[in-house]
């Protein structure tokens, strides 16, 4: 029985790599990370190969969390860090450098100490999805994105202080072109992008609040657009106080007349639309928790959706 287990091994660790490769391509990310390359030294090779690492996507892995009332909103479990601690130290050491599209779920909560980890370990990133970002700090983000020279396209949140982030993306990512918000848009963000990313050529807001001035700045600023997504977004036009903003229904005709340059102009404000339903329900900043698991991922823009 021995020589038989014996032979059964030998003929595993003398497979062709590429076959290996091939089967390992069939395997999870929670698989590809339970050990197999400590297997032999055949199956070390082939958990190494950069087919398998091209994209780490850990779009299925989210946070054991509690929302709390101070910053940073939410508290993360100490088992929850620790897994994805285990699972980032793992893959990007079986990466050796190789992942170029990095995909968080919504709900995981990274911290700087994970990202700026990550950052270090990936420097041929050319797409990063990581709409949460309640747990990294300004230095953490730009550490990051210092160490992502070849980083070209962006999924994030909305955030308070938007120059920042993106004078650090014109200052180190020369090839970065496209940018996806998932939050409310206004005329800062607005106006930031048009300051630092001129040269953006797809832009997607859907499921958001987006202000009628801003989309009007960014389609008369951003000269090199060429893709942009407003569908299901709940446009709003602001008003002066007391009142503080108007839903707009419509896209009036200068608008689209601004938009007539643009390759790709993606919208939606049907009544009869659930998702255009939902963003009104939730008022312009998506509670995607609600709804079907993967719904986030949708995007109208084909270079965009997951």
């Amino acid at each position: 029985m021995e020589d038989g287990d014996s032979i059964v091994r030998r003929s595993w660790e003398d497979m062709d790599t590429d076959i290996l490769v091939k089967i390992f391509q069939l395997f999870d990310i929670f698989e590809l990370t339970s050990g197999i390359a400590h297997v032999c030294s055949a199956w070390r090779l082939a958990s190494c190969d950069p087919l398998l690492w091209k994209v780490l996507d850990l779009s299925m892995l989210k946070s054991n969390f509690i929302k709390i009332p101070l910053e940073p909103f939410v508290y993360v479990d100490g088992r929850s860090d620790r897994t994805l601690t285990r699972l980032l130290k793992t893959s990007l050491s079986l990466s050796r450098g190789n992942i170029m599209t990095l995909i968080f779920h919504f709900n995981l909560y990274v911290s700087d100490d994970q990202l700026t980890y990550t950052a270090e370990r990936s420097p041929q990133l050319r797409r990063l999805v990581l709409p949460a970002w309640n747990r990294i700090k300004k230095t953490g983000m730009c550490k990051a994105i210092q160490g992502w020279k070849e980083l070209e396209s962006l999924t994030m949140p909305s955030i308070a202080n938007p120059p920042y982030l993106l004078q650090e993306i014109a200052g180190n990512c020369k090839n970065f072109h496209e940018l996806k918000i998932m939050g409310p848009f206004d005329i800062v963000f607005a106006s930031s992008l048009a300051m630092y990313l001129p040269k953006l050529r797809v832009l997607s807001l859907r499921c958001s609040m987006l202000y009628k001035d801003a989309l009007i700045f960014i389609l008369e600023s951003l000269q090199y657009l060429e893709v942009l997504n407003i569908s299901h977004c709940l446009l709003v036009e602001a008003l002066p106080p007391p009142a503080r903003r108007r839903v707009i229904k419509e896209i009036d005709q200068s608008i689209w007349e601004k938009a007539a340059r643009l390759l790709e102009f993606h919208t939606c404000m049907e009544d009869s639309c659930i998702m255009c339903q939902r963003t009104e329900t939730d008022e312009g900043l998506i509670r995607w928790y609600k709804y079907e698991e993967g719904m986030w991922k949708v995007d109208e823009v084909s270079s965009l959706a997951l």
